[in-house]
């Protein structure tokens, strides 16, 4: 009787703990940090309200069978997905500069908090940077521009200088995170291979095809000799979107032509392993994809498809890993606005680009624009102007994160590449994705998308946890 007595009040008090420790910051000095009893879960926290941002709580979460009626997220570690590639955000060529604006010694501690390892950084692990200009650059260029009405059909001024700002600050990440994944994409041809001739809009001309190929190979291949290793590439942002400056269109079955034809064949021949990976676009046009899957002379060279979220839903992912099972999933871009305030993009993105992408198939998420300034520049003349980084830079001595920052935080930080997604049940208002890391950690995301909060049970291996979040809040929990 005695030790049902002790039981129970153990855990009536460690259920005061979690309600204490989600209900007030860890910085208040009320709350000291008490004596673990099975403290068997770690809890890091963001409040949608800005009072606490990526915050170790220093309560004690400890795995039981008491009984009650809460909902439940049940984890199954028998129940796997896909293997994770990392989580990141998209280096653009401005985000380069207003780094390298920096001070030396300010720099390497921003870059070190983004790539490094240690307790105060967030290991982010994979990147996405533009083969020549993307609309997030001060100007428009690529890789071999010409005089007007001249071309240059064996690459002969093919070089890679005017990108030295972005290729320099690669190497400084490298150094400090040498397993960061790159993929590479570009915004347009240059645009003397174009059917319109201008850096926005227009399509291919087909008799560049074998041009523009031979345009990826020598890009992978310089790209390698200054130390860089590109992980894989698509070959057009936003295929269907010839608006932004740069852009190109490309079809599905311009792409699979090229594909088949020219770039597959190219690499192959160079002996280039990059991975090919089409679409790079928004979900609600699967069909793209696919048809370009479904071309059986383009599918060998293809690793998967990747997508945007500015139109469709998120679930489009899993109908094209459904259709072509053995094809990868990646997410490669998604804003945040300066107009957004900080909980509802906290919630919409974690619950969409990181927990929605991962539960349906994807290997990577990756948000869009790691920094800029405060007037959300650079960008070319007609880019875009409301795009918020993940930092602002300031001057030479000042950065601050914005959103972006934590919804990747709360993934990288956490699941490193080689970590795989395993079975979790889903409850109302609290949306969840579960991975085991390669250390044998298990890690969970969820944020609470309700108007109130939340307390929940955490159940894995027959025992569970009692938890809570706060409205508009977001966790990872480690054990």
């Amino acid at each position: 009787m005695k030790n049902r007595i002790n039981n129970k009040w153990r855990h009536l008090a460690s259920l005061l703990i979690v309600f204490m420790g989600c209900s007030s910051s860890p910085d208040s000095g009320n709350n000291p940090e008490p004596t673990p009893i099975n403290n068997d879960v770690t809890f890091w926290l963001t409040k949608g309200n800005e009072t606490v941002k990526l915050q170790k709580q220093n309560m004690v979460l400890g795995f039981n069978t008491n009984s009650n009626s809460y909902p439940t997220i049940e984890v199954n570690q028998n129940q796997t997905f896909q293997t994770i590639d990392g989580f990141g955000y998209t280096l653009t060529g401005g985000s380069a500069e207003v780094i390298n604006q920096l001070g030396d010694s300010k720099k390497q501690e921003l870059l070190q908090e983004l790539f490094g390892s240690a307790e105060n950084s967030i290991s982010v692990s994979y990147l996405r940077i533009s083969i020549g200009a993307s609309d997030l650059n001060s100007s428009v260029f690529s890789y071999d521009d010409m005089p007007s009405g001249q071309t240059d059909i064996n690459l002969t001024n093919f070089s890679l200088t005017i990108d030295s700002q972005l290729i320099n600050l690669l190497k400084d990440i490298l150094l400090i995170n040498p397993n960061v994944k790159i993929m590479a994409t570009p915004w347009s041809a240059p645009v003397w291979m174009k059917d319109n001739g201008s850096s926005v809009g227009g399509s291919l001309q087909a008799q560049y095809y074998g041009v523009y190929a031979q345009y990826f190979v020598k890009y992978i291949q310089a790209m390698q000799q200054e130390g860089i290793t590109i992980h894989a590439i698509t070959p057009q942002n936003e295929p269907l979107h010839g608006g932004n400056n740069p852009s190109m269109v490309m079809t599905a079955t311009q792409q699979a032509d090229f594909i088949k034809n020219h770039l597959g064949p190219a690499f192959q021949a160079a002996g280039i392993t990059t991975k090919i990976v089409v679409y790079d676009h928004n979900c609600d046009r699967p069909d793209y994809p696919i048809t370009v899957l479904s071309d059986s002379n383009a599918s060998p060279y293809i690793d998967g498809s990747a997508f945007h979220l500015y139109g469709g839903d998120i679930s489009a992912l899993s109908n094209v890993h459904n259709a072509f099972p053995a094809k990868n999933i990646y997410f490669t871009e998604q804003y945040t606005a300066a107009n957004g305030n900080f909980e509802g993009d906290l919630k919409w993105h974690l619950k969409n680009v990181i927990i929605g992408s991962m539960r349906n198939w994807s290997k990577n998420a990756l948000e869009w624009n790691l920094a800029n300034n405060s007037s959300f520049g650079p960008h070319t003349t007609g880019g875009c102007d409301s795009c918020k980084g993940a930092i602002t830079i300031t001057g030479n001595f000042s950065y601050t994160r914005n959103v972006s920052y934590y919804i990747i935080a709360h993934a990288s930080k956490f699941v490193p590449q080689g970590s795989i997604r395993i079975g979790s049940t889903q409850i109302s208002n609290v949306s969840n994705v579960v991975f085991k890391t390669p250390a044998g950690k298990y890690v969970m995301i969820a944020v609470n998308d309700n108007n109130t909060s939340q307390v929940f049970n955490l159940k894995y291996n027959g025992k569970w946890v009692v938890v809570s979040l706060d409205s508009g809040s977001a966790g990872t929990f480690i054990w």
